[in-house]
């Protein structure tokens, strides 16, 4: 998945504009790196598309424990977005996350979440049938 077609993933799932939606993206993969271990967000960055590889780093190696709501509250911040946006964006990126990368991989990234998580990152695999 390139760089358009991700930030077009996010902006048709949240109806926000391109302009909002890369915000968002560029948020959420920053406060995810935050939220993960420095190695997976360094497998994560590598999957992604290359203008987006950067949020994805993360600043430490350990993860920093938050929850549901604290990632609302940091995407919403650093996207500029009001908290309903933040989240329905937040759920939008891991979708398009979920859609451009190896089952295994977007599995590898979720059992790092804490379950409340779960509510914005669906951990159910897109394959089963």
């Amino acid at each position: 998945m390139d760089d358009n077609k991700f930030i077009d993933s996010v902006a048709d799932r949240t109806g926000a504009s391109a302009e909002q939606a890369t915000a968002i993206a560029r948020a959420t993969l920053t406060t995810l790196a935050e939220r993960i271990d420095g190695g997976e967000a360094r497998d994560l960055a590598d999957r992604l598309p290359e203008a987006l590889r950067a949020y994805a780093f993360a600043p430490d190696e350990t993860a920093e424990p938050f929850g549901l709501d604290v990632f609302v509250q940091r995407v919403g911040g650093r996207a500029d977005v009001d908290p309903e946006l933040a989240e329905a964006g937040i759920r939008a990126v891991f979708d398009t996350i979920r859609e451009a990368v190896e089952p295994g991989d977007y599995d590898d990234i979720i059992a790092q979440l804490p379950a409340e998580l779960w509510q914005v990152a669906d951990p159910t695999p897109p394959y089963d049938g």
